[in-house]
């Protein structure tokens, strides 16, 4: 039976652009699938009365070193978006509409990729629009979806179950009820699926 990561993300979250550029690529080592489960953060941070990184300045700029450095490690673009923090609300709903059309990955990478690889402001319809097209997905389905109900209440309960489950920065990685919070967690994803160390 194939093993499952279930990756819980946050389109604002710069470590989870990082993870997202790797861990399907982990996952696929050992035989295992990748389900994306987009939530929102800020209600995690809100609810476990946290604040975000970012917002102290010894850990901002530590930060921003940091994710350089792992952007050069990965050879994947980073730009710092002209917008931070953003609302994610209607993209991760975006995220969400996509994944129950077929597309979770591509959607999630455009989102991501949209955001921190080219600094845009993903609160904006027409930056998700371009980015999903870009991806080759069909952009005006997806944000029609988006609207409906159904996503409203998977984005909820998403982040309900982020919660319940222990969840207090992103991304938050799970196999069965083991959990890996991070991008430098990766490592301890790939070794636990291969059996190699346990969880």
């Amino acid at each position: 039976m194939s093993q499952t990561v279930e990756f819980f993300w946050e389109p604002g979250s710069p470590y989870t652009y990082l993870a997202a550029t790797q861990v399907e690529r982990v996952a696929a080592a050992s035989g295992a699938q990748v389900v994306w489960k987009p939530f929102l953060l800020g209600k995690v941070f809100e609810n476990r009365g946290m604040k975000m990184p970012a917002s102290i300045p010894a850990k901002a700029s530590y930060m921003f070193k940091d994710l350089a450095r792992w952007a050069q490690v990965y050879q994947v673009p980073l730009t710092m978006p002209k917008v931070f923090p953003v609302s994610s609300l209607n993209a991760s709903r975006a995220a969400i509409a996509a994944s129950q059309l077929g597309h979770e990955s591509a959607a999630a990478k455009a989102i991501l990729h949209a955001y921190w690889g080219d600094g845009l402001d993903i609160s904006q319809p027409e930056v998700l629009i371009s980015a999903f097209n870009k991806a080759g997905l069909d952009a005006n389905a997806i944000l029609e979806r988006a609207q409906e109900q159904s996503v409203k209440d998977q984005l909820k309960e998403n982040t309900e179950e982020a919660l319940k489950r222990g969840v207090f920065g992103a991304p938050t990685m799970f196999i069965g009820d083991a959990m890996f919070w991070g991008n430098d967690r990766l490592d301890q994803v790939g070794l636990v699926l291969a059996g190699k160390i346990k969880a």
